[in-house]
């Protein structure tokens, strides 16, 4: 069962923590009454009551394991489609939900995170669902409570790899995640998500210099300029914003803002989501930095009338004007606008598709 997301034609999903909520609602009823509900339904909130199909049931002696397919509706996820299961075993006495990770969920193994290093990493509010359904159906059925509940990921730990987890420390599969159970096609929380979580990272591996970059090769470009380790590198993507509004709250003493000179020419006009779709580079102001960095009359009607960025900056280049250099400058404006005086030092690298340095500010 999937939502339609308001105003935009696309279904709603469910994420990894509503499907492990639904698996170990159902295992655990199976476990004190011998009879999996399905379909199970589970409670979130503002006030939804999703019904999930159940896609495996195994009763055990000691032991029920149910699973869901996850259903991330219209949005381009990774784990749609995923078999999420839920294996649940009584506990000792007195000690509450005991969370483990099965196979494809992944381990914390750096600090930063919001979970202990050895914690399995099912996120905080994925846990108080889980605990939440667990004391609701242990009084129902006249259960303790007391449980230990295996979260597992059919192809989690080959499907982790197309994410952020082994950057961020979290290591043999994916993360269960959802603060309110619910996937937003195209809201791009999961990425947003990761670069917070990669700005704790670093912060509490002491890293003192961070790069956001907007993909493989300014991060390769980042790394050959200033040594970073792995950690020390932001998968900006298109969310500039996101980058800079964390770390206005949470600084880190010097940023590298890495990028090809489209993205960053939307930067240095204002722009903090830079994906094709919903910014676009913008020719006029182009022609005017260069107009205003003395470029002739000839150049700046080619810059105005150029194909896409780079052919402005090749006309600037064979004109020897650093086209790349006012790009940087400008996004360097935007970004220190943004953090609004917090602690710190922003660089700008401006690339070409070969992975060459064309601006520095």
């Amino acid at each position: 069962m999937t939502t339609a997301a308001e105003g935009t034609g696309l279904r709603s999903g469910w994420t990894t923590g509503a499907c492990a909520t639904a698996a170990t609602t159902a295992a655990y009823t199976a476990l004190l009454t011998g009879e999996f509900p399905d379909p199970v339904t589970v409670d979130l909130p503002h006030d939804r009551h999703p019904s999930f199909a159940l896609a495996t049931e195994r009763l055990e002696d000691g032991a029920a394991s149910a699973g869901v397919v996850k259903d991330a509706g219209d949005d381009p996820d990774v784990t749609h489609g995923a078999l999420v299961s839920a294996r649940v075993t009584h506990g000792v006495p007195g000690s509450g939900v005991t969370f483990r990770a099965g196979q494809g969920v992944g381990t914390v193994t750096k600090p930063g995170l919001p979970l202990d290093v050895g914690e399995p990493a099912i996120n905080p509010m994925p846990r108080q669902f889980i605990r939440e359904h667990v004391a609701a159906v242990a009084a129902r059925h006249g259960g303790t409570g007391d449980v230990v509940v295996e979260v597992s990921v059919e192809h989690g730990e080959e499907l982790a790899r197309r994410t952020w987890n082994p950057r961020l420390g979290i290591l043999g599969g994916l993360s269960i995640l959802g603060t309110t159970g619910v996937v937003v096609p195209y809201s791009c929380s999961a990425w947003i998500d990761s670069i917070r979580r990669g700005i704790d990272v670093a912060r509490a591996a002491g890293y003192a210099h961070v790069a956001a970059c907007t993909g493989s090769t300014s991060e390769r470009v980042a790394v050959e300029t200033y040594g970073l380790p792995e950690d020390a590198l932001l998968d900006m993507g298109d969310f500039a914003g996101a980058v800079l509004k964390y770390l206005r709250r949470h600084p880190v003493d010097r940023l590298t803002v890495a990028g090809g000179i489209g993205k960053l020419a939307k930067l240095a006009d204002g722009h903090l989501d830079l994906h094709s779709g919903r910014s676009q580079v913008s020719f006029e102001s182009l022609a005017g930095r260069v107009r205003d960095a003395g470029g002739t009359p000839e150049l700046v009607a080619g810059v105005r009338t150029a194909n896409t960025a780079l052919d402005a900056l090749r006309q600037c280049e064979a004109a020897g004007l650093p086209l790349g250099d006012l790009v940087a400058t400008g996004a360097r404006t935007t970004a220190l606008g943004v953090l609004r005086g917090a602690p710190v030092a922003v660089d700008v690298l401006v690339i070409d598709r070969a992975g060459v340095v064309v601006g520095r500010a």
